[in-house]
């Protein structure tokens, strides 16, 4: 499959790797570790014994919030999900050298260079997985650290091997909302038929609120595994008899990339979920998670917005001040903020330059697994909104029909800030119409 470094090249790289040392290897690290996927975040840190939080039931990475979090400030809920996944599972979970979570022991490789894989095989690295993803006109392949080195010391190596590597850890990605107990129901609208796109964890295919669209369920190998973030987000796109959908009698396609695992969520799964929706050709695609800078996701992403689909993403719930998250801040995407019904935006959503339009992000009501509704907050639930309107234009992706739904959009959003696009809200507000 992959061809061999000449062997005199491999002895040399060998030779050469057990000369310096690693530790001479790694003496450069500081500034290399700049590169492992895109700036520093400036997020607190996280000690690495954590001595503060206390253990608590899992909660798994794809919910938004449940009793243990409840009083956690939104805009600290990421970082304190963060710190809670560690403590509970160090063995399938830790912090990469900026605190961002990862897959533990694990490293991805886009599209290797040919003899890439054996050279690495060579220096004691384990093959995990590999897939080709031909939609995205991409491969990947997991490979576990040798024995002796960190995950972070065995990127280094890896980019050591070759200049032009496209190398990161496998990132894991967490939901941008929270959900609270509020019952209250809404008013919903009808429209067309369209095709739409989710990324996130299950849905409950059988709430009232999602039985009147057709539903298409990818991963868990077929056995759903409903959560309340991936319920919450489907209800608000295609849902009905309860919920703000702008889109009901949708065919969502929802791609389950946690099945209620610790480790889920992580940035090859995202990379295949995107797979599956270029192959069944959705326009739109939703995904209201967040995460670091990942050159397995950006790649993704624009491999998939090349091809002329949507990816709309939330733009998280840091803070204002706080360092971009992705997918939502990587170049094509649609970033979405959230206001609240006085229509300022939520003092926890992020701000910046990825922030393309706003839609309603307080007091949402949404379906709740198992049956009922319950209201919810965060950018999470926004983006669903501004996906559903662009899914309503777009029928096939193609390039063009994209660029002349976002401008409608945008025509028709309402300016709330500086004149123009701004940092706080965008392109102003959309969807805004709807309970």
């Amino acid at each position: 499959m992959h061809m061999l470094f000449p062997r005199f090249q491999l002895q040399r790289l060998a030779s050469m790797v057990a000369g310096i040392g690693l530790c001479g290897l790694l003496a450069g690290a500081a500034p290399a570790y700049a590169q492992l996927g895109g700036p520093r975040l400036n997020l607190p840190s996280l000690p690495s014994s954590l001595p503060h939080l206390p253990i608590e039931p899992r909660l798994p990475v794809q919910e938004a919030v449940n009793p243990v979090l409840s009083t956690v400030p939104l805009q600290q809920l990421r970082l304190t999900t963060v710190r809670n996944l560690l403590r509970q599972h160090p063995d399938l979970l830790e912090a990469d050298p900026r605190g961002e979570l990862i897959r533990r022991a694990e490293l991805v490789l886009l599209s290797p260079p040919p003899g890439m894989v054996d050279a690495a095989l060579a220096l004691g690295f384990t093959l995990l997985r590999a897939q080709t993803l031909p939609e995205l006109d991409l491969d990947q392949v997991v490979l576990r650290p040798p024995n002796g080195q960190t995950t972070a010391q065995a990127l280094l190596v890896l980019r050591a091997l070759r200049p032009d590597v496209e190398a990161d850890f496998n990132h894991i990605y967490t939901a941008s909302g929270e959900v609270s107990t509020n019952s209250s129901l809404a008013n919903t609208s009808t429209t067309a038929r369209v095709r739409l796109g989710l990324i996130d964890g299950g849905v409950d295919a059988r709430h009232p609120a999602l039985q009147h669209s057709e539903l298409h369920l990818w991963g868990c190998q077929g056995t759903p595994v409903p959560s309340v973030h991936g319920t919450a987000v489907a209800s608000l796109m295609v849902g009905a008899q309860g919920t703000p959908s702008l889109a009901p009698d949708t065919v969502l396609y929802a791609a389950d990339i946690y099945c209620g695992l610790p480790a889920g969520g992580a940035a090859e799964d995202v990379a295949s979920a995107l797979a599956w929706m270029a192959r069944e050709r959705v326009a739109v695609v939703n995904i209201s998670l967040v995460g670091p800078a990942n050159r397995v996701l950006e790649r993704s992403v624009q491999a998939l917005t090349r091809k002329g689909h949507v990816v709309v993403a939330a733009v998280g719930n840091d803070g204002p001040a706080a360092p971009p998250l992705y997918p939502a801040s990587y170049a094509g995407a649609v970033g979405v903020t959230g206001v609240t019904r006085a229509q300022k935006v939520l003092p926890e959503a992020a701000q910046g330059p990825q922030v393309m339009f706003a839609a309603p992000g307080a007091q949402v009501n949404v379906a709740k697994v198992g049956g009922g509704y319950h209201s919810v907050r965060g950018t999470s639930f926004a983006a669903p909104r501004v996906a559903a309107l662009l899914a309503q234009q777009i029928q096939q992706p193609d390039v063009a029909a994209a660029q002349a739904a976002l401008a409608r959009l945008a025509a028709a959003a309402l300016d709330l800030g500086a004149p123009g696009r701004d940092p706080v809200y965008g392109l102003g507000l959309v969807g805004a119409d709807t309970p």
